[in-house]
């Protein structure tokens, strides 16, 4: 519908203007192209390998003058709710669908201060309806026809219980009447056991450089664990390296690569290994199916440049990659790329539950919606809320950022874009020895694909990394890159031509 495009398009732009300091701390020192050259490089054949380097969380620094932060605003189930019209005991409700609302009769929505909240209204009879809450000067289209749906947002920022109603005559008074309670303070994440099983977008050795090729080793452990899809939430992950994408892996053209896979003890299910790297039976997976407590070895020739994807290759292939097992290798053109201040590892996937999306709970794989192409989640990073609430992505003002992108899948093609920017150069299909193309809004990146995007950051602020595809953001798929420095009012500022705000006489 029209009108649910618009709210969409109005919450993305909602969560770029309303934009509180973060509480969390960061590092802004050295970029990933500097910071872990010297200590993330492929390694020789060994008997152990080079454990993954993460950039550290220092104290918040003199940049942002050491200031704390709150939360940002996140797309996640808990600010999201879908009511439907409807009869029950003899008057007009409205009835709550999926998560903890399911089934209720005028559910109290229960959110946070300072979270955007989106209400999703569905007639369910026929007769004309809305939502209206005054209090918050918010409110749906009015929908006439059964199924017909309106989609409207708001940041709670009053605390406090708020009647939301049918503004129809007669119809609040005939039973259409709910509550919001907006309670004070952030959002805790509901308590859980599950393992954080997200990649560190910022998990990734660093640029290889000029040197001449030789024998890199690569480990891989397939672990099956229970991780967490959101908050209050569970799935049974299948991964590599524990971490949803797997390992980011980096080797240059001519290297031989050499990869010890186990398959953990405790696991249930086989699995294996096939790099689209690779020329060879399956790609790997020929010769590394092993069962739970086994071992094998595979070794390959980097042929080709390239940003390729890997991933499980054992029958059920589509139920083990949507499960999480894939991931992206670098085969360095040789000298390398371009060098950029910050780069970055992000990729897509769905999930297939059959639980509905918001669902509270140990979530179980649907067979039947990942042969049908159904999901309930899409993903960044493995879970919802990856790249916004615990591991953001980080820049500053003036730095040149490099976003490897893949799309495990297993069915969706994504449209990747970053809001509030354009990309300077985008490595098409992952090709680095073709020329990239420049200033490009948005890259199509099929399952099992990859690019290479590179751009500049010319102005502080909050930029929204999304499939644009944008439906998909309701349903856990979006990102933030967050960037500290001047906001450069030349490049974009509130009001007419020639209005620039006067600087800070302090300053």
């Amino acid at each position: 519908m029209p009108a649910r495009l618009l709210a969409i398009m109005a919450a993305l732009l909602s969560i770029m203007l309303w934009s509180p300091t973060l509480a969390q701390t960061h590092n802004h020192g050295a970029g990933a192209g500097t910071a872990q050259a010297d200590t993330a490089q492929p390694q020789p054949a060994q008997s152990e390998p080079a454990p993954a380097q993460t950039t550290p969380a220092p104290d918040a620094d003199a940049s942002s003058g050491g200031s704390s932060a709150a939360p940002v605003v996140s797309y996640h189930s808990p600010t999201i709710f879908t009511l439907r019209t409807g009869i029950a005991g003899g008057r007009m409700v409205y009835l709550g669908v999926g998560g903890d609302i399911d089934g209720e009769i005028n559910p109290t929505l229960m959110v946070h201060e300072g979270e955007l909240v989106q209400i999703n209204l569905i007639n369910g009879e026929g007769a004309e309806h809305d939502v209206v809450i005054d209090q918050y000067a918010a409110r749906s289209s009015i929908v006439v026809g059964k199924n017909a749906s309106s989609t409207f947002s708001f940041i709670a920022t009053k605390v406090g219980e708020f009647a939301y109603f049918c503004s129809i005559a007669g119809h609040r008074e005939a039973g259409m009447e709910g509550l919001v309670h907006v309670m004070p303070g952030p959002r805790s994440e509901m308590d859980t056991n599950a393992a954080d099983i997200v990649r560190d977008p910022a998990d990734l050795p660093g640029p290889i450089g000029q040197r001449a090729p030789q024998v890199v080793r690569v480990d891989l452990e397939t672990v099956e664990l229970t991780g967490r899809l959101d908050d209050g939430t569970t799935y049974v992950y299948w991964t590599f390296n524990s971490k949803v994408p797997g390992p980011f892996l980096r080797v240059r053209v001519g290297d031989t690569v050499e990869v010890h896979i186990k398959n953990a003890a405790d696991s249930v299910m086989p699995h294996s290994v096939d790099f689209h790297a690779a020329t060879g039976p399956g790609g790997g997976a020929d010769f590394t199916q092993i069962a739970p407590g086994e071992e094998a070895v595979v070794t390959f020739q980097a042929l080709k440049p390239g940003i390729f994807v890997y991933h499980c290759a054992t029958p059920s292939v589509a139920h083990h990659i949507t499960s999480g097992m894939y991931g992206l290798i670098l085969v360095e053109p040789e000298g390398g790329l371009p060098q950029v201040d910050r780069e970055f590892y992000v990729m897509q996937g769905e999930i297939y539950t059959v639980e509905p999306f918001g669902t509270k709970g140990e979530m179980e794989m649907d067979y039947d919606k990942l042969l049908s192409e159904q999901p309930e989640y899409f993903l960044f990073n493995g879970s919802v809320g990856a790249l916004t609430k615990t591991h953001p992505l980080y820049a500053s003002a003036g730095e040149t950022v490099r976003i490897y992108f893949g799309v495990g899948g297993p069915n969706f093609t994504s449209s990747f874009h970053v809001i509030g920017e354009i990309f300077d150069h985008v490595y098409t299909l992952g090709s680095v020895t073709s020329p990239p193309l420049t200033g490009v809004q948005t890259v199509t990146v099929p399952p099992g694909g990859a690019t290479i995007v590179d751009f500049k950051i010319d102005r502080g602020g909050h930029y929204v990394l999304v499939d644009h595809a944008l439906s998909r953001a309701e349903r856990g798929l979006a990102g933030y890159l967050i960037v500290d420095g001047p906001e450069n009012d030349e490049i974009m500022h509130s009001g007419p031509a020639g209005s620039i705000p006067a600087p800070d006489s302090a300053e």
